[in-house]
């Protein structure tokens, strides 16, 4: 199964492609985590990229598509892959479709999560992550048992830069310009199926689920 996940920032997607990925035992293939794992090390890719993301925009091309054309030709990803936040752009999906083609691995399907622009900013300024152990929480869904305290290890919990209100509305204005684009890219190929990103975790999942058992 290979599977594009689409969305704007905070509509699910990482929650759903983990799903997925235990019931198919396939990678969930995060650029996100990748960068902020990059920036986390403070590597000289993490430096350049955290310029981007904290003033809400996209990583440059030429840094996302090479992890991405490296990653998917790793030995957990013969059985197939769930792109999560990859690709941003329509060059970034004309970069994909040529290596997978490339790679004779074309892609089974597209899902595009439909939410709320009001409720991602909610869904977003909510979350916290514990400076020791990564762990994440949000204040309003998944608060930890004591305010700004990590319930595994005592840490201090912060907010990402990039998840304060005025990135975020960046970021969601970036999105709506380079990346909404991709619902019609998908659209015209066959390939893309829609889901209401408002409906329960569950209810999204069962809707995803019907939608690769018909691929």
């Amino acid at each position: 199964m290979k599977l594009i996940l689409l969305g704007p920032p905070g509509a699910g997607k990482g929650t759903q492609a983990k799903m997925l990925m235990d019931r198919y035992g396939i990678p969930q293939i995060s650029t996100g985590d990748i960068l902020r794992a990059a920036v986390k090390a403070g590597t000289p890719m993490g430096l350049r990229a955290k310029s981007f993301m904290d003033a809400g925009g996209l990583v440059p091309d030429e840094v996302v598509v090479g992890i991405v054309r490296e990653r998917i030709q790793e030995d957990d990803c013969k059985a197939g892959f769930i792109l999560d936040g990859f690709p941003r752009t329509v060059p970034q999906a004309d970069a994909l479709a040529e290596a997978l083609t490339a790679l004779g691995r074309p892609l089974d399907a597209v899902v595009s999560l439909a939410v709320d622009v009001e409720a991602l900013v909610e869904r977003l300024t909510g979350r916290r992550t514990c400076r020791d152990c990564g762990l994440g929480y949000h204040v309003t869904f998944a608060a930890p048992k004591a305010a700004g305290i990590c319930d595994a290890c005592g840490g201090e919990l912060v907010q990402r830069d990039d998840d304060r209100e005025e990135t975020i509305r960046r970021r969601l204005d970036v999105y709506n310009e380079q990346t909404s684009p991709l619902i019609d890219y998908y659209r015209k190929s066959g390939l893309l199926s829609e889901v209401d990103g408002m409906l329960s975790m569950d209810a999204v999942q069962d809707e995803i689920l019907a939608i690769l058992r018909k691929e």
